[in-house]
């Protein structure tokens, strides 16, 4: 979520009348911004995504709550020593959290372990161990619309029975000291992104959040006029027209069986009556297509945590092969693939497929991922049900993303065009009259000149590294993994770095290359990677033939809060993925918004983004998803590149030699034995039309205006990547609410009657 009152002030409108208030108490707002925290309670893209969310769900006037976890620890704070990650415990909430009230009176129980008993009357799940699910309110406000919001976070507490209700000993210190057990659950965020990880803690932690939250929805849709009853029992048959619920990936997948199983064991539905409300409520959204990013639980396990779901899961499953059985008859193979247990040393059951069979609608995050969920990932799946798969393209919100972090622009903007876009990011097609117009031209680069020159600022603060401002700020910011390609642009630092000092004399067009980003903690490649870029910026930023031209920098820390300072200081946004490894990315959008160009492969949102600009206004190279797949079934060969490019050749060497590591010369053995033998990304397959693109990025450079041009035309098209529009879609395809643009009438005001109409639904 990143900060809240800079966000909170602009939304309510009030920015300029706290900024003059606080500055008249002899106080400066951004002095005070700064000390606030970052809530860090996600990872990369996705955690953020689902903020932008919020965002947009409240402007648009949708009644919808984001749900989650209060963890104590957030993601941890990255500190760089000796070039190295190392990793400190984000204790973000020790001096407190004004944003959040706890909600005491809500609280709710959640179970684990224990067995299951089954009689006459139905399964029971009994002895279990129970944990309360604790809930804090944060408000999520529209903007300028006077709608508040709410995001849940549950915090997990012990019973004060607990350790102590069952024939105990008389241990008592010993039971109350053991409370942080139950307590653990909310603890930390497990900091992987793109890796799933098979820990009972994680379980436990998605386990908990959709247990409460699902008791939380159920309450509220009986206490509503909705949740009719007859004599005791709810009628649940309007269900899925009230409630909406949307899984952000896999994670919340045991919601599935979790309402099942209120539905048949509590509520004493008949299983398919159940099913059907089920199926109707859900739907999923898929964010990667990784393997081993996909969530793959050990039976044992589940069954150890959760049996009655165990036992759900096992129905679902039998019900769901039944049917392709009965359409494929003796197609085993097909059988297996589509089943969701998998057979193999341990049995797992693949979330992915339990959210498919289980919801009404799939969704990927880019055209081209979704294309990749349809026809590679889940084709069997898509062959069944085509109408269930769709496309959402991911987006950001203008507020956080322009208005918050670029006032400046944002403010040229408005000049030009009104202020109304910031609602209707499409408006910002009006931009491209302006193209031409020499006035405006020099106004954008001088915007994009202030905001270099306050991050260089900052820069010489944090880093004691002199900036050349007028450098090109060439920016590559987002969490470290072998399949973003951070490497590769490592290569092209060391192959500049190898191209001015063959000839100091050379036109070279200065750089400052800022590399960003967290690794998690046991992803041994990411954190080599780090340190070799640390490594290179040792020896760059210290050699006197280079001087100014060439400065590398390593961004400690990367999060929201910081993104929101280099974001509209870039020049140059790197997205260079291996075509069809990046299911969006989002990042990528941010930079377009704020006036950065855009050197990417044809992967993820990027190849919307040209569609929307123009291919000739971003710097596109490299292979396409056709080319890697072709690559691939002839066999990728990384030794053919090294020997056929002197210069690839020449950076490898360097690496491998311990040029950049004088006192260890083996310490990159690892990352060039990957690079040769293991690359699963292909770093050398693309590396020559990577810098042969650079240098069309640099020639282009050197002609401000030409560039700024292409800018101009690049903000201009950025309107389809609002999360404005995004969720407008969900709405309409996924959830079938209806957006409302109707302001509600601020508290001081009376309420008009015929404005108190119930919107339609709820999506949660």
């Amino acid at each position: 979520m990143g900060r809240t009152l800079q966000n909170t002030m602009i939304n309510l409108g009030l920015q300029n009348a706290c900024d003059e208030a606080v500055y008249q108490l002899g106080l400066d707002m951004e002095e005070l911004e700064e000390i606030e925290e970052d809530a860090g309670l996600g990872n990369g893209g996705l955690g953020r995504l689902a903020a932008c969310f919020l965002d947009s769900m409240a402007t648009l006037g949708l009644a919808a709550y984001g749900y989650g976890i209060r963890y104590e620890y957030g993601i941890f704070n990255q500190k760089i020593r000796d070039g190295w990650q190392v990793e400190e415990a984000d204790d973000w909430l020790r001096h407190g959290n004004p944003w959040e009230k706890a909600r005491p009176e809500y609280m709710l129980p959640v179970h684990f372990y224990g067995r299951v008993e089954h009689s006459a009357s139905g399964a029971k799940w009994i002895d279990t161990q129970v944990v309360l699910a604790l809930p804090y309110d944060t408000p999520v406000p529209g903007y300028m619309n006077n709608t508040v919001n709410t995001m849940r976070l549950w915090s997990a507490r012990a019973p004060n029975d607990f350790n102590l209700r069952d024939f105990n000993v008389g241990d008592y210190i010993q039971a109350v000291l053991d409370r942080n057990l139950a307590e653990n659950i909310s603890r930390v965020l497990y900091p992987n992104d793109n890796f799933f990880e098979g820990k009972e803690l994680r379980l436990k932690q998605e386990y908990f959040v959709v247990a409460a939250t699902l008791q939380d929805i159920i309450r509220r849709f009986k206490a509503s006029k909705f949740g009719s009853t007859d004599s005791v029992r709810t009628v649940f048959d309007s269900f899925p027209d009230q409630v909406a619920i949307q899984l952000n990936d896999t994670h919340p997948a045991m919601a599935i069986p979790e309402l099942m199983r209120i539905f048949v064991d509590i509520e004493k539905l008949p299983w398919d009556k159940a099913w059907d409300i089920t199926k109707r409520t859900f739907a999923y959204t898929n964010h990667t297509v990784l393997p081993e990013a996909l969530e793959r639980w050990p039976v044992d396990l589940v069954e150890k945590l959760l049996p009655r779901h165990l036992q759900i899961i096992y129905e679902i499953n039998q019900r769901h092969l039944d049917h392709i059985a009965s359409l494929f008859p003796n197609d085993v193979e097909r059988l297996r693939r589509m089943s969701l247990i998998e057979e193999g040393n341990t049995k797992r059951i693949n979330m992915a497929h339990l959210c498919i069979v289980g919801s009404h609608a799939v969704n990927g995050v880019a055209k081209i991922h979704s294309e990749i969920v349809k026809t590679q990932v889940f084709e069997d799946f898509a062959e069944l049900e085509p109408e269930k798969f769709q496309n959402k393209t991911n987006g950001i919100t203008p507020r956080r993303w322009l208005l918050l972090c670029n006032p400046g622009l944002a403010e040229l903007i408005a000049e030009k065009i009104g202020e109304d876009y910031v609602r209707d990011l499409s408006q910002l097609t009006k931009l491209h009259k302006f193209v031409d117009d020499d006035l405006f031209i020099r106004e954008v680069a001088k915007v994009k000149q202030e905001n270099k020159v306050k991050f260089a600022l900052y820069l010489e603060k944090e880093y004691k590294v002199k900036i050349n401002p007028s450098s090109m700020f060439d920016v590559h910011v987002k969490r470290i993994h072998e399949y973003k390609r951070q490497l590769m642009n490592c290569l092209h630092i060391i192959t500049m770095y190898n191209r001015i000092r063959r000839d100091p004399a050379k036109l070279f067009v200065p750089r400052t290359v800022i590399i960003g980003g967290k690794a998690a903690p046991g992803y041994h490649m990411a954190k080599m990677i780090i340190k070799l870029i640390n490594a290179v910026a040792h020896v760059v930023n210290n050699d006197p033939t280079v001087g100014s031209k060439l400065k590398v920098i390593f961004l400690e820390n990367y999060r929201v809060s910081l993104a929101e300072k280099v974001i509209p200081a870039t020049d140059l946004s790197e997205q260079i993925s291996t075509a069809g490894t990046e299911a969006s990315g989002t990042g990528n959008m941010k930079f377009m918004l704020n006036g950065a160009l855009t050197i990417g492969t044809m992967d993820g949102a990027n190849v919307e983004m040209a569609e929307e600009a123009g291919e000739e206004n971003l710097f596109i190279f490299g292979m396409r998803v056709e080319d890697v797949t072709e690559l691939d079934r002839k066999g990728y060969n990384a030794q053919l590149y090294y020997d056929r490019l002197p210069e690839l050749k020449q950076a490898v060497d360097q690496i491998k030699s311990g040029f950049f590591s004088p006192k260890d010369p083996n310490l990159f053995n690892d990352v060039v034995n990957m690079l040769f033998h293991h690359d699963r990304f292909k770093v050398f397959a693309d590396y020559e039309a990577y810098v042969k693109c650079q240098e069309k990025v640099s020639e282009l450079y050197l002609n401000s205006k030409a560039w700024t041009k292409m800018v101009i035309r690049n903000i201009a098209a950025a309107g389809k990547f609002s999360s404005d529009r995004t969720i407008k879609e969900y709405a309409r395809d996924i959830w079938h609410v209806e957006p409302s643009d109707l302001k509600i009438p601020p508290p001081n005001e009376p309420r008009d009657a015929g404005q108190d109409k119930t919107p339609n639904g709820t999506a949660a």
